[in-house]
């Protein structure tokens, strides 16, 4: 693999930190602003839209500008906000600071990953865009729990501070390793449009928005529910996101690994066992192992999915791909943002801390459903209805047959 990779997953490693470790802070930062914790819920809400609206907004303003300098201007965006985030005085102010910080992120990955794919073999695309997420799961590894850490013990500021410090290490990264990647000649903004009448497109950020929609309804309120359900003391949720950061980790580079094999039945199986995880976890999460163990499959299968979907958007949107695998990220935290306020909801509701898991269950249920749709019209598509033979039309399916 290029060592041009290390630098996006070095921007992937930052943006990653800043956007999970809001979750294991969540208290902290509602008891600061003195807010409820369904309110703060929206730092994880409002990141999330940032990065929908923010994915093809500035892919569509870097489309004038080569690949590398767009990811570097990315980056001074993702350390703005951050510092913002890090010095606001009032909750509205923070919300602000996050959404500045999503800007930076669909685009990132979504200009990411066509370098990536670009800088490798067609048969190690997905590998490689795997290798840039691995940043961004290896951020929960280490980054979240430190930043948790940090922030349990010395304020959830100074975590912020210290993720804006990541942002510049991740823009000298780039600046240093990636290479000058100009724009494809004849590739036009009308041109990056047409692949959304590509209705396997569109089916594939369905499944991301649901399938990784799953994973953020549970894991947006792990710190209460872990603390008040579970019965872990809140230092605990340090090393229970670590568990979740591992099993990412895991489910990145098999889900990487697999996709270049045989994609739709990692998808299969990876959105399947999902739903069902999820289900569970209601029970599970009464019992501190048992939640531990969930917490990690939870991160691995959720993650297993995010590199097929994602090269899946790219194969179907082949010639133009670079708004499309910005808009697939955007459609991740779509998911994350849908999953957040759901999971509020039904807290808010008097369902209990548990409630967000069966909504993070059947999304990712619905998810799978999508695939299956998908895999079917792929199939109908490439047969044809008829074909010729001695002059007269026969049905293919029947020729086969006999």
């Amino acid at each position: 693999m290029p060592l041009a990779l290390l630098a996006l997953a070095i921007g992937a490693f930052g943006i990653g930190t800043t956007e999970f470790v809001i979750m294991g802070l969540l208290p902290q930062v509602a008891a600061d602003f003195g807010v409820s914790i369904p309110t703060a819920g929206f730092l994880v809400t409002g990141y999330a839209l940032g990065v929908m609206f923010g994915a093809p907004l500035m892919t569509v303003l870097g489309t004038k500008v080569s690949r590398k300098r767009m990811l570097m201007v990315l980056m001074g965006l993702f350390i703005v906000g951050n510092l913002l985030s890090a010095i606001a005085p009032v909750f509205g102010l923070m919300l602000v600071g996050r959404v500045v910080a999503s800007l930076a992120h669909g685009a990132f990955f979504g200009i990411g990953s066509v370098v990536a794919a670009e800088l490798v073999a067609p048969d190690k695309k997905a590998g490689a865009i795997a290798m840039m997420f691995t940043g961004l799961t290896v951020a929960n590894v280490v980054g979240v729990p430190l930043g948790t850490l940090v922030g349990q013990s010395v304020g959830w500021r100074v975590t912020f501070a210290i993720v804006a410090v990541l942002g510049v290490v991740g823009l000298a990264g780039i600046a240093k390793l990636v290479p000058e990647m100009p724009k494809p000649e004849g590739v036009h903004l009308r041109h990056e449009l047409a692949a959304f009448k590509n209705v396997q497109v569109l089916l594939a950020m369905a499944m991301t928005v649901l399938g990784f929609g799953g994973v953020f309804a549970a894991i947006t309120y792990i710190a209460p529910m872990m603390t008040h359900v579970a019965g872990f003391a809140d230092g605990s949720v340090t090393w229970l996101l670590v568990l979740f950061g591992l099993g990412m980790v895991g489910g990145n580079l098999v889900g990487g690994r697999f996709a270049d094999r045989a994609l739709m039945p990692m998808l299969y199986i990876s959105l399947g066992a999902l739903a069902v995880v999820l289900a569970l976890f209601t029970l599970t999460a009464h019992d501190k192992i048992l939640s531990a163990v969930t917490i990690a499959l939870i991160g691995a299968l959720g993650f297993a999915t995010v590199p097929p979907l994602q090269k899946r958007v790219l194969d179907q949107a082949h010639g133009a791909p670079t708004l499309a695998s910005a808009v697939n990220i955007g459609a991740f935290n779509l998911g994350n943002a849908l999953a957040a306020w759901l999971g509020g909801l039904v807290i808010a509701a008097g369902l209990g801390y548990t409630a967000p898991n069966w909504v993070g269950a059947v999304l990712a249920a619905a998810a799978l459903v999508l695939a299956f749709l998908s895999a079917a019209l792929e199939r109908r598509e490439s047969t044809p209805s008829a074909v010729v033979v001695s002059g007269a039309p026969t049905d293919q399916r029947t020729a086969v047959h006999h």
